[in-house]
């Protein structure tokens, strides 16, 4: 599982035969200054603070590559440091043998070989070499990639033979191999792409990669989708999202008929462990959790067929809580089923008095994060229900359905969001009165659009660095991303056909007056994705808006809530998480009209 350490100013390592830890990382003396004395705010000290993001060990352990987030310029860099076993006291502070700037992914080829790519502003599109030599540090670049839609990364198979290049955009893929265990690292191409082909996992002799010999090891059945996979030891295994959105992991192995096992019903999200050195190779770690179930530990050995699960105190992890995790599908206007989870803690037909919180994304065919935060928990026990509405656009279940929601099928994640909540409404989960909505970044387009076609289906609102201006920011090319999403979103400039589709549903360009949900928006100054201008304006046109509905009729009781405009970079990060979410709480429980939250009960001893 990727590393990930907030926070941390050492990084120790413990070598084999030592007692104490030895530390190999002082993340002060690679920040540059740490102080940074500024103009405002009467020259006050502002301190610098790297978090640790990914850490990567050379094969024998020689040396270590660790990447760095400032968490105040959101500036990326990748440390690379000598590992020496030390016999004599005192130690002093491991050397950095390089500093490299802008890293976005790496992986160790060998001892002295590191492959890496950078990050230019929001695109990854280059890929460089470091060779490690007894006098000192040589960088050659190794590919680059010309198309502005395509992302690059580098990657490191499971039992680390093969290394990749993998160039991916929402048409297309290539991918490009180097084979650790030949003396000649020169990467060479799969399969030139194609448009409309994607593919991560093919089975074909590394000698002949392309098409021609590719062999099929695994076919979907209509509704299932495959949403990661890893080779351990001689099984393939994939994880995959069945037809009713439940997770499976699918163990196909390479000579012998596949084993499926199903998962926890309550399982949303999977994150895989990389293995170390020490690991072993023939089985695979990971966690499952939802968003109101914290993380629990899975073990599955393929030869043996065998699924192990566990707590750290022994527990079985199903009796962690008794939540209630519904699968459910909602019919849309064209009569597509969309899936919807439903967490709750009383039986459905006792939901009609609980208040209800719709969650959405439904874009870029990725899917909905259903990871878990502590806050949904603490909702949850206080009796809300919670649901997450898997729309068309997003990945739940496979290409086609984020193809259906694309450029001209935008209004289909509409669509499917209102079916949900009629769905919500027609089995007697909450009603309008007690319905909010929330939504971050892209998923921000379907909740305004609903809010000005039926702003009547909900009580309140949360967005969280909202996409409301799309017409405004696909009109502006100087814009980093929007030549990369005309695929996703259409070309308002070159086709008036695209410009026609977008201002139909455009957030802000379909605001009227009329009675709104009230709304809380959070926006930050430094965002690149989502560019501020597009939430002011969208936030005063509102204000008008409603402005004029409330001259119109005075009773109107629509309020847009915009705190002061956070910058997107900041040193108190976590304590701003937790004074953000304190905010957005207090805002729904404030206009669904509930009583405080209650303590929690004491746990008895």
């Amino acid at each position: 599982m990727q590393s990930i350490i907030r926070n941390l100013s050492n990084l120790f390592l413990l070598f084999l035969g030592h007692l104490e830890p030895e530390q190999v990382l002082n993340l002060r003396q690679i920040s540059g200054e740490l102080e940074k004395t500024g103009l405002e705010n009467n020259k006050r000290k502002q301190r610098f603070q790297w978090t640790v993001q990914r850490i990567r060990l050379s094969p024998r352990e020689r040396h270590l590559a660790a990447s760095l987030k400032c968490t105040h310029t959101e500036e990326l860099r990748c440390v690379v440091v000598r590992l020496e076993r030390r016999r004599f006291l005192p130690l002093d502070p491991q050397h950095v043998t390089l500093t490299l700037e802008k890293v976005f992914s790496f992986e160790w080829a060998t001892d002295e070989i590191l492959f890496y790519s950078t990050l230019e502003g929001l695109r990854s599109s280059a890929v460089f070499r470091l060779d490690l030599t007894s006098s000192g540090s040589r960088i050659t670049s190794v590919f680059e990639e010309m198309q502005p839609d395509v992302f690059v990364e580098v990657a490191l198979t499971r039992d680390r033979q093969i290394l990749t290049i993998n160039c991916n955009s929402r048409t297309s893929s290539e991918v490009l191999l180097s084979d650790i265990a030949t003396s000649n690292l020169d990467p060479f191409v799969v399969q030139p792409r194609q448009l409309n082909l994607l593919y991560h996992v093919v089975q074909a002799p590394v000698s002949e990669p392309s098409m021609d010999s590719w062999v099929s090891l695994f076919a979907p059945e209509p509704g299932t989708t495959i949403k990661d996979m890893d080779v351990v030891g001689d099984h393939c295994v994939l994880v995959a999202r069945t037809p009713v959105s439940e997770l499976a992991l699918i163990v196909v192995p390479l000579i012998h008929p596949k084993n499926a096992y199903i998962l926890p019903s309550w399982a949303c999200a999977i994150k895989t462990k990389k293995p170390s050195l020490a690991d072993q190779q023939n089985m695979l770690e990971f966690l499952i959790s939802s968003p109101v179930h914290p993380p629990v530990p899975y073990c599955l050995h393929p030869e043996n067929e065998l699924l192990l699960s566990g707590t750290e105190d022994g527990s079985s992890p199903e009796n962690q809580a008794d939540y209630i995790t519904t699968r459910l599908e909602a019919c849309s206007q064209d009569g597509t089923f969309v899936p919807v989870t439903l967490f709750h803690t009383v039986p459905v037909e006792h939901l009609r008095q609980a208040p209800l919180l719709v969650h959405v994304y439904g874009a870029y065919g990725r899917d909905l994060n259903m990871e878990f935060y502590p806050e949904k928990k603490v909702m949850l026990e206080q009796g809300w229900a919670l649901a997450y509405c898997h729309v068309r656009g997003g990945g739940e279940r496979g290409l086609s359905w984020h193809r259906q929601a694309c450029v001209g099928g935008k209004r289909r994640g509409v669509e499917d969001l209102q079916a949900c909540l009629h769905h919500l409404f027609s089995l007697g989960v909450s009603s309008p009165s007690l319905t909010a909505l929330t939504a971050c970044s892209a998923g921000a387009v379907p909740v305004g659009a609903l809010c000005n076609r039926h702003p009547l289906l909900m009580r309140a609102v949360t967005l969280q660095a909202p996409f409301l201006d799309v017409l405004g920011t696909m009109e502006d090319h100087s814009l980093p991303l929007t030549l990369e999403d005309r695929d996703e979103w259409g070309d308002p400039v070159g086709n008036p056909e695209h410009r026609h589709i977008i201002t139909s549903y455009c957030p802000l360009h379909n605001i009227t007056p009329q009675h709104y949900p009230s709304m809380l928006l959070t926006a930050y100054s430094g965002d690149n994705m989502v560019p501020l201008a597009g939430v002011l304006k969208y936030t005063e046109q509102l204000k008008k808006a409603i402005h004029t509905h409330s001259s119109m009729k005075p009773k109107s009781g629509t309020q847009v809530i915009s705190p002061s405009l956070q910058p997107y970079t900041y040193c108190l990060f976590v304590f701003y998480s937790i004074t953000k979410e304190a905010l957005k709480l207090a805002f729904l429980y404030m206009e669904l009209g509930l009583d405080p939250p209650r303590p929690p009960r004491k746990r008895r001893r």
